[in-house]
């Protein structure tokens, strides 16, 4: 189990996130969008939250700006959250928009508030887990989606709740947060998704 523990650390990272929200926001409403929207919009968000901030840790790490995925040091996580912050806002004001993506916006805009968040931690060198942040508002924003659209299928916000436990026995595995730092990063990832649920629930 210790082996496979850390495993979830990047199966289950935070970089991921938004490309597993997506998917399981476009799967559950997909009578609403056409198949050519569903991958115009996995394409946006994969190339905003994924392909552009992989790019940019890779010039960042290539110039000794950050030493790891992980991205253990507060101080060098300025400049990513920084960075994510500002793409999020795109994603929310020109691609994501409220009007034709309602539940979608609000994740990316709990999203948003979260990663200005853990900025402010970090710039006041306070360590927040992202992994805990990240994988809480998903859980929360599930759990949300499944009460909104009547799903009645409480097998995915059972597996969402386990799989926020393992991403946090697996930090603690890597020696990677203590407790308390994983307990700030769920608060930051919940809190947003929790506010924001009621303007769409």
């Amino acid at each position: 189990m210790k082996k496979i523990l850390p495993l979830f650390s990047y199966i289950l990272h935070p970089v991921f996130i938004s490309v597993y929200a997506a998917l399981f926001y476009l799967f559950y409403k997909g009578d609403v969008f056409t198949i050519q929207e569903k991958y115009f919009v996995l394409f946006q968000i994969l190339i905003i939250t994924f392909v552009v901030p992989i790019l940019f840790f890779l010039l960042l790490k290539s110039t000794g700006n950050v030493k790891s995925v992980m991205i253990p040091d507060t101080s060098q996580r300025i400049i990513p959250l920084t960075l994510l912050s500002f793409l999020l806002i795109l994603l929310v004001k020109r691609s994501i928009v409220i009007s034709r993506y309602p539940e979608l916006h609000f994740f990316f805009l709990g999203g948003l508030f979260s990663t200005i968040f853990a900025l402010i931690y970090a710039i006041f060198k306070i360590k927040v887990s992202l992994h805990m942040m990240a994988i809480s508002g998903l859980t929360v924003f599930v759990i949300g989606l499944n009460m909104h659209l009547q799903l009645h299928n409480p097998y995915w916000s059972a597996l969402f709740i386990f799989l926020t436990g393992i991403v946090a026995s697996s930090r603690l595995e890597m020696k990677a947060h203590t407790y308390k730092e994983l307990i700030i990063g769920f608060f930051v990832g919940v809190i947003p998704q929790i506010l924001f649920l009621y303007l769409w629930l």
